[in-house]
């Protein structure tokens, strides 16, 4: 196919697809929005234009019992889908990490539907989880249909990202580092022109729509920094970072308390939405992700103390609730919100603590917002660029820096996790970011060991094994019970060396064994290899096809595991170093 060959091979067409994927991700963001803002309008009475977190209050309590519905609907459909589909979806980083870049189109459309339904009803929870979803598996399919290579893909996912998050603020440097810190995992030079093309393109497409960014800022006022806000700003890094761990382990507290409950999974949204309900007839700035809540924080430069810290409280239920109890969505905006409510506190507190502190609202509601987002989605670098994107003013972002670094760091040495990451630790994943470790578990033992390999029994005596296998012929050869199962393996210099060393000649191989218990599984990758290689010292290891029944099926040496090993390296720090061209053979 001439438009496979051409995007494998040209740069530039590359970037053309990564275009492409662009203004399907500007289009995706834009259906979105307009769904969950028709959702709106219809279940809570909000204008077509309006925001429900933007409200002071319902117009009915009854309405109130809106998530409850809702978590029902959602419970129901998600257990059809299980039915239907019962392997769970896998995420953009996931996909990144493991997966070299597949996704499945049908899973990541479901998943952007139940996030449409849950944002529409009044979970607690960002769209962005469907935007990037919806993208990055639209993004996945074409790169699979045109049998790009992984590196290819797996940037194609980073474009379908880049395009979601950079649509949805209105904010392509956002989009395209959101791209590379969070879906792919690292910078290259290469994938910089797709992804950041892609962005590009999608914000485009959703100002030729006429959709605003999500977040609007006004006129910064001038920012002189002095040794008192570097103190303050440290102190707020620290309070981020802790607030940012405490709502993450109340996801996962919420979810625990689900798994030990006798409710069925299916009833768990709703007994959510109950929860969600209660908290709306307090304030609806509770509910969905809090878009319109954050422009009111940025519009209004005052505030009550007591009535943001009690929305601080209510959110962070709110969205803890709501993602432990089975709600679709995902944290981004929802800690947006909740860190520009903890900046504009502190704002309010540093001039009674420290008087002679002046504290801008603007300012600290910003680097407040910033901060706990690094805390909670990761991405120092995104949300430095956002700040810069929304604002327009260099000079604030390199106090959101600092403070994103100060944060980052706290978060990665107390916790080791960001929001997604944690999710699939506690699925049994080791991976802490989406950089491509699939290819170390895609390389198994069984496609790296030799199959033809020399056995013998272990009866046989070692002047008939001399005989068999003189010096040269061969350095390892597998010896086997009388059941056929391992017994160890023998190495021909020893054998040959035994005798003049003083060894009986008609004694048994067995008498000269090595490595009787350390065996290699075919299913193994080449990590797990390469440490039982270590363990044992051993530079050869027979490869068996289970501890049970223990059939020789093949061999492997250390020396080979590491010279793959090194080579597969090599194509990583070649494509990170940007040596040569993803596209190039």
């Amino acid at each position: 196919m001439w438009l496979r060959a051409l995007v494998r091979r040209s740069e530039f067409a590359l970037i053309g697809l990564a275009v492409l994927i662009g203004v399907l991700a500007g289009l995706i963001v834009a259906v979105i929005r307009a769904l969950v803002h028709l959702l709106h309008y219809l279940l809570f009475s909000v204008p077509i234009h309006g925001t429900l977190s933007a409200l002071d209050r319902l117009d009915s309590p009854y309405l109130a019992l809106v998530p409850v519905g809702g978590g029902l609907v959602l419970g129901l459909t998600g257990l059809l889908i299980r039915k239907w589909r019962p392997r769970r979806p896998i995420d953009p980083i996931e996909a990144n990490a493991l997966q070299g870049g597949r996704m499945s189109l049908i899973d990541s459309l479901l998943v952007a539907g139940q996030t449409i339904i849950s944002t529409g009803v009044g979970g607690s929870v960002g769209t962005e989880a469907g935007f990037t979803q919806a993208a990055s598996g639209f993004a996945s399919v074409i790169g699979s249909a045109l049998k790009l290579r992984r590196n290819d893909l797996r940037t194609l996912v980073g474009c379908g990202a880049a395009g979601g998050i950079g649509a949805a603020f209105g904010a392509p440097l956002t989009g395209a580092f959101y791209a590379f810190e969070l879906i792919v995992g690292t910078y290259t030079p290469f994938g910089l022109a797709p992804i950041m093309a892609s962005s590009i393109a999608s914000v485009l497409v959703v100002r030729a729509i006429g959709l605003p960014g999500e977040i609007t800022v006004g006129s910064v006022p001038a920012i002189v920094v002095t040794q008192a806000d570097l103190v303050a700003l440290f102190i707020l890094a620290l309070v981020c970072a802790l607030i940012g761990i405490g709502i993450m382990r109340a996801v996962t507290f919420v979810e625990d308390v689900f798994k030990h409950s006798r409710v069925p999974l299916f009833i768990q949204p709703m007994i959510g939405g109950i929860v969600l309900g209660g908290l709306a007839l307090v304030t609806p700035k509770a509910l969905s992700s809090g878009h319109g809540a954050l422009a009111q924080l940025f519009i209004s430069p005052g505030g009550d103390l007591s009535e943001l810290c009690l929305f601080v409280l209510l959110k962070s239920i709110a969205s803890s609730v709501s993602i432990g109890s089975g709600y679709r969505g995902g944290l981004f905006f929802a800690s947006l919100f909740l860190g520009g409510m903890i900046g504009k506190i502190f704002a309010i507190l540093l001039p009674i603590l420290a008087p002679t502190v002046v504290a801008n609202s603007l300012v600290y509601t910003t680097v407040g917002m910033s901060a706990l987002a690094v805390a909670i989605i990761g991405g120092p670098l995104t949300m430095s660029f956002l700040a810069l994107e929304i604002t327009g003013d260099p000079r604030l972002v390199i106090m959101v820096l600092f403070v994103s670094m100060i944060v980052s760091v706290i978060v990665r040495q107390v916790f080791g996790y960001s929001f997604a990451t944690w999710r699939m630790h506690l699925r049994g994943e080791s991976i802490r970011s989406a950089q491509d470790v699939g290819w170390m578990r895609a390389l198994t033992v069984a496609r790296m060991m030799k199959t033809d390999v020399k056995a013998i029994s272990e009866n046989q005596t070692i002047s008939q094994f001399t005989e068999m296998f003189p010096l040269g012929s061969t350095q390892w050869v597998v010896a086997a019970d009388a059941d056929g199962r391992y017994a160890g393996l023998v190495s021909v210099t020893d054998a040959h060396l035994s005798v003049p060393n003083g060894k009986d000649p008609r004694e048994p191989v067995s008498t000269i064994l090595r490595h009787e218990n350390d065996v290699l599984l075919r299913s193994m990758n080449i990590k797990q290899a390469a440490e039982l290689f270590d363990r044992s010292e051993g530079e050869a290891l027979a490869v068996v096809d289970d501890e049970l029944h223990r059939r020789v099926v093949g061999m492997l040496t250390e020396a080979y595991v590491l010279r793959r090993y090194s080579e597969e390296l090599e194509k990583a720090r070649r494509a990170l170093a940007g040596e040569k061209w993803q596209g190039e053979a």
